[in-house]
């Protein structure tokens, strides 16, 4: 069963709109500078994303494999984005752990919710990847919207640890890598499932039938 979640996401969204921005400023560098990222597959299924150079960095390395298939474009958004929410979750555990004595009572109680939230993130994010691997014609308007549930709670999971950190006076160097990395992870959520949203709307004509 899909959890129930708050739908309004409360992150401040001119810093989340700026930190993918710089992240996505940094992915089309790479790709003014050629590589990987000039391939047409990866262009074509990231053209629906909001942050579109992000999404091309990050999903180049599938394209040959991806090529125009939309549903292995929405696994592969998935699953990056599930490696991304592991990455910030080893970070978030391993400042827990740390006692740095500039931390006030707030900031470490939004920390441990931190923590807490994206062991809910990932939770969501493979019960998500999950239902990309067992799609089927029958039943693809449920899992479509299972998919979107779990991947917005994911979103709304991010969100809520952003919002803890509002009004933080000590520890900044600490909050704002805290906030980049988040955010980061908050950009990737929001392109797979823009990926998921490309599936949905493509005619499934590449899910197969068990």
């Amino acid at each position: 069963m899909a959890p129930k979640f708050a739908n309004k996401h409360s992150t401040p969204l001119i810093l989340l709109a700026y930190i993918c921005t710089t992240v996505a400023f940094a992915a089309r560098s790479v790709t003014a500078n050629g590589g990987a990222t000039g391939d047409k597959y990866v262009r074509d299924a990231c053209s629906v994303t909001r942050y579109r150079n992000l999404c091309i960095r990050s999903l180049a390395p599938f394209s040959s494999a991806a090529k125009d298939r939309p549903v292995v474009w929405a696994r592969a958004g998935v699953s990056v984005t599930l490696s991304e929410a592991k990455g910030v979750a080893r970070y978030l555990v391993k400042l827990n752990r740390y006692n740095n004595p500039t931390r006030g009572r707030s900031y470490k109680a939004a920390l441990s919710d931190c923590v807490e939230l994206f062991g809910n993130a990932i939770d969501e994010l493979h019960q998500s990847l999950g239902i990309l691997r067992n799609l089927s014609k029958r039943t693809l308007g449920t899992q479509i919207g299972d998919l979107n549930t779990w991947l917005s709670a994911a979103l709304t999971d991010a969100d809520t640890c952003l919002e803890g950190f509002q009004g933080q006076k000590r520890g900044i160097k600490e909050v704002m890598l805290i906030r980049a990395k988040v955010s980061r992870a908050s950009c990737i959520t929001s392109n797979a499932l823009a990926l998921v949203n490309k599936l949905a709307s493509s005619g499934f004509g590449s899910v197969a039938d068990p």
